[in-house]
């Protein structure tokens, strides 16, 4: 079992007693629905680490060249407007944006939607939880996002008020507007 999801129906966590959960359980990883329920994930396996930290890489190093924003793995936690604590697989955030925040905030889990993400399917994720995770980012802000599914062998492209684009791989995507110059070529996943 990959993951675990708890209703917290009778148990409500606040921001403060939620983040230090996570800081006492470092060995897993947590996320918080909008409506307050508490989902437990395992540790991915080898495969879908290499590919998420190539993901990391790509997208690290164009942030590099350009210096635009910051770069965030997996291990971060947003918390989204809607109240969400949502972790992507890797996420950016435009300089501005991030350099707004308090330093408080930056040392947290910062109250921001990225401006980007990326998911990257395991193969033991559930593909709708996962789609409805992707339209929950769009609805809380983020620009652009990529949720990638070897198993299908496709990438789902989600942008603000546009339908789910589904390309089939290999493919080569681009960050248009929101990630100037950024390309990534999904050939081998």
């Amino acid at each position: 079992m990959s993951l675990l999801t708890l209703k917290l129906d009778t148990v409500h966590l606040s921001d403060e007693q939620f983040y230090h959960l996570c800081q006492n359980n470092r060995e897993l990883k947590f996320e918080r629905t909008a409506k307050g329920e508490l989902i437990i994930m395992s540790p991915v396996g080898g495969e879908s680490g290499n590919r998420e930290a190539d993901l990391i890489i790509d997208l690290g190093i164009w942030n590099r060249q350009t210096g635009l924003g910051y770069t965030f793995s997996s291990s971060t936690i947003f918390k989204l407007p809607n109240g969400a604590d949502r972790s992507p697989d890797a996420a950016w955030i435009q300089r501005e944006r991030w350099q707004a925040l308090t330093p408080e905030q930056r040392r947290k889990f910062p109250p921001i939607a990225p401006d980007f993400v990326i998911e990257l399917r395991s193969a033991t994720d559930d593909l709708e939880m996962l789609r409805s995770k992707m339209q929950e980012y769009i609805d809380a802000g983020v620009q652009l996002a990529w949720l990638i599914n070897p198993q299908q062998q496709q990438v789902e492209v989600y942008r603000q008020k546009q339908d789910v684009e589904v390309r089939n791989l290999p493919t080569q995507l681009s960050g248009e507007g929101v990630l100037p110059g950024f390309s990534l070529s999904l050939s081998c996943y």
